[in-house]
């Protein structure tokens, strides 16, 4: 039985040497500025090898077009595919057909509804979700207790996608923590999904300042959406030190925010070295090596004290 692999023993896959010459990847939404990044990652290590090409294509959030492209990688034999899911209750179609097609698949950053189940030629790669959500928000939790606002505060929380595990474990991170008792002083006043988007979390912070609630923070799945919350608060001419804003990925957009004092907390989830373990993932996958099934890479909390250490990681 393959056994999840840390970030300490992806050093190991680095060093493999048969590489296999073409591997098919298909991002969910070229769109996207995390997504970017990871993107940056899979093209810049393949450039960097020798006899190793990515072919990437955008499915522009769209499942059938994201099967439709994976079913084209293995019609024209490449060597290995990487799949960053636009829908991960949707996955198991991809397992199957790459399963049957004899051809390696390597899932990256959000989390096949099969990770369990995977076939033997197939891994995921990406970090712990649980992690993410979890000190987000009890990093939230602690500045508005360390305001002496511990006898009651008020907080929005913005959702990503709800068909990606992402969201949905980023939101149970929330609730959990929101459970213990150092932190369940904090009442969610609504929560909806702005699909990680930065537009429609403007759209949506928009609406929720027209209710006319009192709140002290608002706790975002994603960097995007915070700032897209923090945009609509600035348009409605609030003052960004009077609330906690959080959001995830640690962008480079999150981190001037973060600089001008608008965002609070984020957490780095280094999109660039999942996509270079993807690949490597991937070539030792196609090159018949024995490859543990979750490659983990850990996330790391971000704050105004030690955002230095993040300013050049993406």
């Amino acid at each position: 039985m393959k056994k999840t692999l840390t970030a300490a023993a992806l050093a190991t896959l680095m060093t493999t040497s048969a590489m296999a010459e073409e591997i098919g990847v298909s991002m969910a939404l070229f769109d996207d500025n995390f997504l970017t990044v990871l993107r940056n990652g899979i093209q810049e290590l393949a450039d960097g090898m020798d006899g190793v090409d990515v072919q990437i294509e955008d499915a522009q959030n769209d499942v059938a077009r994201q099967l439709d492209q994976i079913n084209n990688f293995i019609a024209s034999g490449v060597d290995a595919i990487i799949v960053n899911p636009v829908d991960t209750s949707a996955t198991q179609a991809m397992t199957r057909a790459a399963e049957a097609a004899g051809v390696p698949l390597v899932y990256v950053n959000r989390q096949p509804i099969n990770v369990d189940t995977l076939p033997d030629n197939q891994a995921f790669v990406a970090s712990n979700e649980i992690e993410s959500g979890t000190l987000e928000t009890f990093e939230i939790c602690k500045i508005l207790r360390s305001q002496g606002k511990g006898g009651g505060a008020r907080a929005y929380l913005m959702m990503g996608e709800l068909s990606n595990q992402a969201a949905v474990q980023r939101t149970k991170d929330v609730d959990d923590i929101l459970g213990i008792d150092m932190c369940n002083f904090i009442e969610i006043i609504d929560r909806q999904t702005a699909n990680w988007s930065r537009e429609q979390a403007t759209s949506l912070m928009t609406n929720w300042l027209s209710s006319g609630e009192e709140f002290d923070a608002v706790i975002a799945n994603n960097d995007e959406m915070a700032i897209g919350a923090i945009q609509a608060m600035k348009a409605a001419g609030i003052d960004m030190a009077a609330v906690e804003v959080g959001g995830v990925d640690a962008t480079q957009d999150a981190l001037v925010a973060m600089q001008a004092g608008e965002l609070d907390v984020t957490v780095f989830q280094d999109a660039f070295g999942q996509g270079a373990g993807s690949v490597d993932t991937a070539l030792a996958l196609a090159n018949g090596e024995d490859v543990d099934s979750k490659v983990y890479i850990p996330f790391q909390l971000v704050t105004p004290e030690n955002i230095e250490n993040f300013l050049t990681k993406n």
